[in-house]
This record gives structure tokens, C-alpha cells and sequence, in this order.
């Protein structure tokens, strides 16, 4: 049964209603950099009264993230670099992730939470990047703020409250399912209302509706597809080639361009996580992803072992009917059967290639991507052959 809550929730939240306060130098930055007649003296001024956001701005505007050819020593040379209107909604992130606590409430991990949402924007600004179809500096503030109506969520109506959140709750739809009917409301339409009360651009405020699908805009379908494979990224369950095929399907990107961007990813997180505050381990992060390569070469060697079998692959033997169809159909079945497995083993052998050129070849990880390259490189050769023999036994 829904439970009661306030009829005018939602319009209280945008009010301002029970929600924590952004740093008051970061809200008249705001306002300020939203005036043309502003200069960088203006802004650099206003910075300089908060020293710490003085310090990550300048972290910031050094990291990978910017990309800039030299180093920035002064505040008003990393204000320019970032830009008038990056550095608003840039202050607004850091202004917003300080607000919370770290560390486990109850069932709320805000470390993970905040790790989840850093990977999820860094994957949204190279989808934006890559497809050019919006800005990737919002689409890496988009997929930053996309959950942070589930931290209101979790102070309203959660913690400390003895709610029990099943942990079935496992996918975007149920959790929002669940919120609907037990309190009247889910999290994404108070994400909605929090950011338009704090100040944050419109078109990032309905990223919230991403996972409503064709209804909304190119940043917000960006979002939701960082959303998506941020989880396939950090969660031990998912599969390896789910990466790919999400990538592939829904923004029509390419396994070597989708290689790219997870490895790009993993080269940033270190440098930005400082400026945000957050606790990052990418080292760790990375090997589980290559774990998640070697489980996909476990599966794809199992099934051509299987397939191996005498009668689990398809014969011309016992087929009846008129011989050429008879031949012709069993080919095109051998070469979809093979279709089907080296797509996968491609997509693994690219990653461990490309993460082989990235990382110390006398580290762990990169002993661990000699290892996936060599092993991928030895099923591609086994799966040629056993194709091969099996095309010239029934042509034979």
C-alpha cells in the first residue's frame, strides 16, 4: 500500500524544503557567472574567499580532464582554461558532493555511491565527446548528478526510519517501482526538483528523465547509456561483452571506440576523484574489469569445446534433400555459429591490446593483459581451424 507523504513534496523540494545548503560562495558564484558584465577578477575574487575550492578549481583545471598543454599556477589562468559557464556548473559538482557524508548509512554506501556516479560521468562525456551531439562538459555534470535524488530520497524517507529496501531491487525500473508505491514518489522526480532549487541548467535537470527513453533530449539519452554502462563496468555479475553490445546497439559506437573510452576512463577517474574528494582505487577497478575479460574467455573456450563435440556442430551427414541446399545451409549455420564467438573474442582481444599499450608491461595488470591478449589470440586460431575443418569436411 502507497503510503502517505505530503501532497506538495515536490514543490516544497524545489523550494528548498528539508534539503541541505550548497556553499554560499558557490551559489553567488552562480549568480555571477551568469552576468555578462562580469570579468575574471569578479569570479577569481569571489573564489579566492574559499581557499579549499580555490585549491580543487586549480586541481581541476590541471587534471586530464581539461586536457591543457601547460600547467595553470593562478586562479584567474584556471578560469579561463575551465570557462565562464563550465566553471558554474563545475563549482555547483564539487559545492554538491561536499554536502554529503561519506562513509555507510544503513543500507546507503555513499563511498560506492559516489564512485558509481564518477565512472558514469567520465563514460557521459566521452559518449558526448565521441558522438558530438552535446556538450561533454554537461553530459560529465549530467551523469555526476544523475542519482543524487536517491541520497534525498534515502534522508527522507529511509534512514533511520527502519525501511527495509529488499535487495531484489537490483534495476533502475524495480527501485523506481518500489518508491512509487510505498511512498508516492521516486527518486528521479526529486532528483529533478533538487537540481532546478540549486541552481543547476535546465537541460541537465531533465537528464533525470533519461531512462524514459526517446522523450528526451541527446544529453539525457547520453546519460542513461553512461548509467547503464557504469553498471555493467563496477558490477562483478555483469558480463564483459555487455559493454560492447549496449555501446553498440544503443549509440551506435564501435568495440575499438568503446575500448578507448572505458581505458580513457580509468586513465581520468585518479586525477578528478582528488578534486572531488572521493576515495578511488581505479588499480582495483581495472582488474576486476580484466577478470570479467578472462570469465569471457572461460565461457567462449567452454563453448567451443562443447561445440567440438562429435554432432554439436552441423554436418552435411544425414541431411536430406537435394545436396548443394543441403551443403549451402549447413555452411551459412557453421559461419553464424563462428559469428556468434568471435564477436565476443574480438572484443576481448581489443581490450586487452590496447590496455597491454597502456600499462607497465612489469605490472600486475599489465602481466594480467599479456596473459587475456595471449589466451584471446590462441581461441581466435582454434576457432579459425575448427571452422576451416569443418567447411572442408563437408565440401569434401
Amino acid at each position: 500500500m502507497t503510503s502517505e507523504i505530503h501532497p506538495d513534496l515536490l514543490r516544497h523540494l524545489e523550494a528548498g524544503y528539508s534539503l541541505p545548503s550548497l556553499s554560499v560562495v558557490v551559489i553567488r558564484l552562480v549568480e555571477l557567472a551568469s552576468d555578462e558584465r562580469c570579468s575574471v577578477n569578479d569570479i577569481a575574487g569571489l573564489i579566492e574567499k574559499d581557499p579549499s575550492l580555490t585549491v580543487r578549481l586549480l586541481k581541476l583545471a590541471n587534471s586530464a580532464f581539461f586536457r591543457g598543454s601547460q600547467p595553470v599556477v593562478t586562479l584567474k589562468h584556471a578560469i579561463l582554461r575551465i570557462g565562464f559557464r563550465q566553471l558554474r556548473i563545475m563549482a555547483l559538482s564539487l559545492s554538491l558532493r561536499d554536502t554529503f557524508p561519506m562513509g555507510k548509512v544503513g543500507v546507503l554506501d555513499y563511498e560506492r555511491f559516489w564512485r558509481t556516479s564518477l565512472y558514469r560521468a567520465l563514460l557521459a562525456k566521452s559518449f558526448a565527446h565521441h558522438l558530438g551531439t552535446c556538450d561533454p562538459e554537461e553530459a560529465f555534470v549530467g551523469g555526476l548528478t544523475l542519482g543524487v535524488g536517491f541520497l534525498i530520497f534515502f534522508d527522507l524517507f529511509v534512514k533511520g526510519k527502519g525501511v527495509d529496501m529488499d535487495s531484489g531491487l537490483d534495476t533502475l525500473d524495480k527501485l523506481l517501482a518500489w518508491e512509487t508505491e510505498r511512498f508516492g514518489v521516486d527518486h528521479r522526480k526529486i532528483g529533478r526538483a533538487v537540481l532546478r532549487y540549486w541552481g543547476f541548467p535546465e537541460e541537465i535537470v531533465d537528464c533525470q528523465l533519461g531512462y524514459k527513453g526517446g522523450t528526451t533530449g541527446p544529453l539525457a539519452r547520453v546519460c542513461e547509456s553512461a548509467r547503464v554502462l557504469s553498471n555493467i563496468l563496477l558490477r562483478r555479475s555483469a558480463g564483459f561483452h555487455s559493454l560492447f553490445r549496449e555501446g553498440n546497439e544503443k549509440l551506435g559506437l564501435s568495440d575499438e571506440t568503446i575500448n578507448d573510452i572505458v581505458l580513457a576512463t580509468f586513465e581520468e577517474v585518479q586525477d578528478i576523484a582528488e578534486s572531488f574528494r572521493i576515495e578511488m582505487n581505479k588499480e582495483k577497478d581495472l582488474l576486476e574489469l580484466m577478470e570479467k575479460a578472462n570469465r569471457a574467455l572461460s565461457q567462449i573456450s567452454e563453448k567451443m569445446s562443447h561445440l567440438q563435440q562429435e554432432g554439436s556442430l552441423p554436418s552435411f551427414e544425414g541431411l536430406s534433400g537435394e545436396q548443394t541446399a543441403g551443403q549451402t545451409y549447413v555452411n551459412e549455420t557453421l559461419q553464424a555459429v563462428a559469428h556468434e564467438i568471435r564477436n565476443p573474442l574480438v572484443a576481448v582481444a581489443g581490450f586487452a591490446k590496447r590496455l597491454a599499450a597502456t600499462v607497465d608491461p612489469l605490472s600486475k595488470g599489465g602481466e594480467y593483459a599479456r596473459i587475456i591478449l595471449e589466451e584471446a589470440v590462441r581461441l581466435e586460431t582454434a576457432l579459425t581451424e575448427m571452422t576451416r575443418d569443418r567447411l572442408a569436411k563437408n565440401t569434401g
